[in-house]
């Protein structure tokens, strides 16, 4: 047999980035830890077996990173080969926050470390800043916490105030640490003031999705105590097998990436009981069933409140933990055989018909075009279980689903006015003035601002435009079609399907590279603000009277040049019924919107403000937008 000294080469990795959508910006690469284990596998040290083995950890390794690509929000990966008895197990996980191309980008340089570790090792890891990469003979550390490793690493800056920082900081953290486990994913950013005008610190907590809760609650308590030496810095890290926290005074991630965890500050000891309780014999079972009756109790209470039609008035429903579940033939019946005189719209996610339930209700259901079905099943419950959770004035309703067979089916409120489309250059042009315009644009921006910033899951729309605007009795928009390219990450085919129909809609960096950010809305919404305004579609070239020629797009900005911002507005509107400083602004608001780049655009909640702010835009100038043209 070879000794392992004779072998001592590097693991060759074939590992390329190739071409992926989006631009690496930054992918937290900063060195934690990186180790090979010290115990090398004897049988591999044959020069047949190095090369399976390397094959092994190759195909793994590709593997992932062929997932992390092209699987939307897929932050978490594991892999395994066996071949040629070599069994390796791969595990790669990257921050929530960061965009695929950053995961790539973090996966292929943590490759490199492995690389360095000798022919036959039985495992290696690596932990960035923004990912952790590790294999092994054997795939029981997938379920690991912190038995193959403890870092700590604290920033060389001290604080000054100390002990107020230092209290913010361990607060934040004990809340990081109670919150993430039980939030779906593992994984949560947020973000605290320190008093009396201090710095922001920003907080990350996340778990490996191998782990049960509590062993994710016991492996982050266990880096919350490794913590406490770095309270006194700007910064800190602490890391194992499965979990990861930092700290930090500098922001490493998006703003609309936190989420509110002091609820779970005094939920966190009931919940931790509850969660471990099955284990537990004796006179601290009887507590633990009191505990869990009285969770029960307010769940129930609280999944009352979240879902707009009770079930009991829904015929032919069960219950779920989220959306009613309807039956496929109380569907069918409601739409008359989903006939053609009920169907009342036809998108890129597919047909919309207009249901009437035994009970009398009205509702719209919508019958979804699927091509591929793997794995749909899974996340057609889990995405339908959170859209279901989406609860705001200017959001249609989710009030159920079905699932038979190859039937995907999601069953909406149902919005008699139908959409904004028809109202602005439809059989219903001219009917809105120039408030009821104002209340939809503002309504419009309180919606995506829920969507983006708002609600526990960024969730961006992608397709914002005139049709997926419906307006309600009152004539207030309600924004539809949201969370649905969540709903089917691997069915790529309606993105194609939106694109034919909607370029006008679409900013150049998602149009021309697929980068995708909430930003993505922020343009949409920019092009519906101007198509509110001007009654006219965004797609129409040829506007009779228009001396400006061009898309609206190009339109309004050549009269926003010439400060002829007013010659835009619709000639069905009355001028004494606006305030044109008003209407300039709200002009000027969806310019900055517009702008090529997707940084200078403002947020929604931005958005909000500026519309709600008296007098024009002061040092606000938008830059001109890239123009696209529609064939």
């Amino acid at each position: 047999m070879l000794q392992p000294r004779n072998l001592l080469v590097p693991l060759f990795i074939f590992f390329s980035l190739g071409i992926l959508n989006g631009v690496v910006s930054e992918p937290q690469t900063h060195l934690l830890s990186s180790e090979c284990n010290a115990y090398l596998i004897s049988n591999v040290f044959q020069d047949s077996n190095v090369t399976i083995f390397n094959q092994n950890l190759n195909a793994t390794l590709q593997d992932i990173k062929e997932q992390i690509s092209t699987v939307q929000n897929k932050h978490f990966v594991t892999s395994q080969q066996s071949n040629g008895g070599n069994p390796i197990a791969t595990l790669f996980q990257c921050r929530n926050y960061l965009s695929v191309a950053d995961c790539v980008a973090c996966l292929n340089a943590a490759a490199e470390p492995i690389r360095q570790c000798p022919a036959g090792t039985s495992g290696a890891h690596v932990v960035y800043d923004g990912c952790f990469l590790r294999f092994d003979i054997s795939s029981s550390f997938f379920e690991e916490t912190t038995q193959g490793f403890n870092i700590t690493s604290c920033g060389n800056q001290t604080i000054g105030e100390a002990i107020t920082f230092t209290s913010e900081a361990q607060q934040m953290l004990m809340n990081l640490q109670r919150a993430t486990p039980t939030i779906t994913g593992f994984s949560v950013a947020t973000k605290t003031q320190v008093p009396n005008n201090g710095p922001l610190i920003y907080g990350f907590a996340q778990c490996i999705e191998t782990i049960s809760q509590s062993q994710c609650e016991d492996c982050l308590n266990s880096q919350y105590n490794n913590m406490q030496t770095c309270l006194s810095s700007s910064d800190g890290r602490a890391s194992s097998n499965g979990c990861f926290l930092r700290f930090s005074t500098s922001s490493f991630f998006p703003d609309n990436q936190t989420i509110p965890i002091t609820p779970w500050k005094k939920q966190a000891s009931s919940n931790k009981g509850i969660i471990i309780g099955g284990v537990v014999v004796g006179v601290s079972l009887a507590l633990i069933l009191i505990a869990l009756f009285a969770f029960i109790i307010i769940r129930r209470r609280k999944n009352a409140k979240m879902i707009s039609v009770p079930r009991g008035d829904i015929p032919g429903a069960s219950k779920l933990k989220g959306p009613v579940t309807f039956s496929y033939n109380i569907l069918k019946t409601a739409t008359k055989n989903f006939s053609k005189e009920n169907k009342i719209g036809e998108g890129g996610f597919g047909a919309v018909y207009k249901g009437t339930l035994s009970n009398g209700k009205v509702v719209a259901i919508k019958k979804l075009t699927l091509h591929h079905f793997n794995k749909i099943d899974e996340e057609f419950e889990s995405e339908v279980k959170l859209i279901s959770n989406v609860h705001h004035r200017n959001l249609v309703r989710l009030l159920g689903c079905c699932s038979k067979g190859h039937n995907r089916i999601l069953v909406y409120e149902y919005m008699k006015n139908k959409s904004l489309d028809i109202y602005l250059y439809g059989e219903k042009k001219g009917y809105l003035n120039w408030k009821q315009r104002y209340e939809v644009i503002l309504g419009i921006a309180r919606g995506l601002a829920y969507l983006h910033e708002e609600f526990h899951v960024r969730i961006i729309h992608r397709d914002i435009k005139t049709q997926n605007i419906l307006l309600d009795d009152d004539l207030q928009p309600r924004i539809a079609d949201f969370g649905l390219a969540r709903l089917m990450p691997e069915d790529k085919t309606h993105l194609s399907t939106r694109f034919a129909g909607t370029l006008g809609y679409t900013p150049p960096e998602y149009a021309i590279y697929g980068q995708l950010s909430e930003k993505v809305d922020i343009y949409s919404y920019g092009v519906v603000v101007l198509e509110i305004i001007s009654g006219e579609n965004c797609n129409n070239l040829e506007v009779d009277g228009d001396d400006e020629g061009g898309y609206l797009l190009q339109r309004a900005w050549n009269l926003y040049e010439r400060g002829m911002h007013l010659e835009l507005v619709d000639n069905a509107l009355n001028p004494n019924d606006y305030d044109a400083d008003e209407v300039k602004k709200v002009i000027e608001i969806a310019l900055l919107c517009t702008q090529p780049s997707a940084e200078t655009r403002p947020t929604m909640s931005e958005i909000m403000v500026l519309l709600q702010k008296k007098g024009l835009l002061e040092s606000m100038r938008p830059t001109m937008p890239m123009f696209i043209e529609i064939t």
